[in-house]
């Protein structure tokens, strides 16, 4: 089963040093003077990232990195049957999570947050739909620019978002916690009824375990 093992956080101690990381990160997409145009609050930008009704029988945690190509495989190939034939119907809920296995998913992730909960969605899909150009771009800040205009953040916007030293430091915690709680050690990894499945699983593959979550709980 395929994965993207964690290089650069392998353990847990490497997550601590992302924050300080990230500012190598602003100084390779060069400093800009101040966001003129709106960004999300920090609250807003790191309120719950979901998709599909409170109500739904199931909840599915996901936890990806930007860069991971096996996350962008999930994202483009599989996610979009899931949500037409369990997220649409009620029947699933999926709630997205940041683990960021390098300095540039980190500075995407926050992007894609700040861009706040009614265009993080739009932001993050085009982010894994145009992963191989921008996370193998000579010129990162270019490529991430490019693509946040779409979603209205201008090139100040990124610049702001990514000296949001609140916001870094809640996606670090986050994901320190989940990696404490789940013993993530690679991405994409999934939690489901309190247990954790590993690496990019085909259409089938979760429509198999998601029935059987809805046998279980009698909503199939």
């Amino acid at each position: 089963m395929p994965t993207y093992a964690i290089q650069a956080i392998a353990k847990s101690n490497a997550l601590k040093s992302l924050a300080t990381a990230l500012s190598l990160v602003v100084g390779l997409l060069t400093a800009l003077p101040a966001a003129q145009a709106q960004l999300a609050s920090t609250q807003e930008a790191l309120s719950e990232m979901s998709i599909g009704s409170p109500d739904a029988p199931v909840t599915l945690h996901e936890y990806s990195s930007l860069t991971c190509p096996h996350c962008a495989d999930f994202h483009t190939g599989v996610l979009p049957d899931i949500k037409k034939n369990y997220v649409d119907t009620g029947k699933v809920r999926i709630v997205f999570h940041d683990f960021p296995l390098d300095n540039l998913a980190f500075a995407a992730a926050m992007i894609a947050r700040c861009a706040g909960p009614k265009r993080h969605f739009e932001l993050y899909d085009r982010l894994f739909h145009t992963q191989s150009n921008w996370a193998r771009s000579d010129k990162p800040r270019d490529a991430l620019v490019a693509i946040a205009r779409f979603s209205g953040l201008t090139s100040d916007d990124v610049t702001a978002c990514l000296n949001n030293n609140d916001l870094a430091q809640s996606i670090q915690l986050s994901a320190q916690n989940s990696q404490d709680l789940y013993d993530i050690k690679s991405t994409p990894t999934f939690i489901m009824d309190g247990k954790t499945v590993v690496g990019g699983l085909s259409y089938d593959d979760f429509s198999d375990l998601l029935d059987k979550s809805l046998k279980a709980k009698g909503a199939n």
